[in-house]
């Protein structure tokens, strides 16, 4: 798979559907929350014999302002709802292929939901796990 394809595959599928989220598929030195990104990749290769099967792991975080404690963190909320305008597994999912970069996508969890520090500005967050399965290349 063309990890650099996956990675702006995915940021595009949560931009395309859910409104007023800014999405980048590499981690951005600065941003204005709400912000989706492309935190970090695992790759798994040689799953079946011949560079038939890689998978890859990818790590999204989505940061919200840290203004307010109970309006950021019920932000970062309508995000992790499986279904519905705001939900990022719903968003990543809605297309098996991302657009034909791979032969199956999933998101597997969310996790990490907390406070982060991203260019010195602190954000409540959280982390999407997402499964990502295609031949290899």
């Amino acid at each position: 798979m063309d990890i650099a394809a996956v990675k702006a595959a995915a940021a595009a599928a949560v931009e395309a559907h859910v409104a007023g989220l800014r999405c980048f598929a590499f981690v951005p030195d600065a941003i204005s929350p709400p912000a989706f990104f492309v935190a970090e990749v695992e790759v798994e290769y040689d799953g079946t014999f011949g560079r038939g099967m890689d998978t890859v792991y990818l790590t999204c975080r989505l940061l919200v302002s840290h203004a307010t404690d109970r309006t950021g963190q019920e932000q970062l909320d309508g995000y992790l709802r499986g279904a519905g305008p705001l939900s990022v597994k719903q968003a990543i999912e809605a297309d098996p292929s991302l657009g034909g970069v791979c032969d199956a996508v999933r998101v597997q969890r969310v996790s990490g939901y907390g406070l982060y520090e991203h260019s010195n500005s602190q954000y409540y967050g959280a982390e999407w796990r997402v499964l990502i399965i295609g031949r290899g290349n």
